[in-house]
Parts: structure tokens; sequence; C-alpha cells
């Protein structure tokens, strides 16, 4: 499975357990750890779990090494690693906050196919 498929996969998880505001970033151009980046949020931190939990949950059926999880506790923000793939998975006021759109605002969104 290539990296684009990954990342298609991984959309359609966050999209069925409702993620908002779902952006992929291609960042093969703009930076070495992973070809694309997922960005999501949620409105409170039972979803933001869920959706991470998702995540994770489809990547190990289609038997992708989840490499880290992290922030799943606090559930505010979530990093999921996929290798190629980087999943952030975030509490709204979070996102808003930190906006990775903006810091990697030289990587090229994609249209998510869901």
């Amino acid at each position: 499975m290539d990296s684009k498929q990954l990342v298609d996969i991984v959309a359609k998880a966050c999209d069925d357990k409702r993620a908002d505001g779902i952006v992929v970033l291609d960042m093969k151009d703009v930076s070495l750890m992973a070809d694309y980046f997922l960005i999501c949020d949620a409105s409170n931190e039972r979803q933001v779990q869920a959706i991470a939990r998702e995540v994770k949950d489809v990547a190990e059926e289609q038997e992708i090494h989840v490499k880290r999880m992290e922030g799943f506790d606090q559930a505010r923000w979530v990093l999921v690693d996929l290798g190629y793939v980087v999943c952030h998975v975030f509490h709204r006021d979070e996102r808003v906050y930190y906006n990775l759109e903006k810091l990697w605002g030289d990587a090229p969104q994609l249209e998510v196919k869901l």
C-alpha cells in the first residue's frame, strides 16, 4: 500500500467517527517527517479519542504498524504516527491555537476523498 492510499484510508476512518475540518497536507517536498499530514478536530475529548482509536484500528486491520500514538489520555492533541502518514486529531480549541495549516503553509493541500 502506498502512502496516498493510506492517507485516503485514514481520512475515511476520521470521517466515519465524524471528525471535522479534515485537511491533508502533502509534506513530500516540505519535510522529511512524513509524506502526508492529516489534520482534523472534534468538539470534545471523548470524540478525539474515538477518532484516534478508529485510525489505529483501521491501520492495524490493514496490517499497517502504528509507530506511536501520543496524547491519547489528555485527548487535546492526539498524534498517530503511521510512518509515511501522520494523523493529528485535535480538540477544536487546540487546533485553532496550534494552527498547523499555517505553520506548514508551504505544503499543498490535497482534496480529501471520502
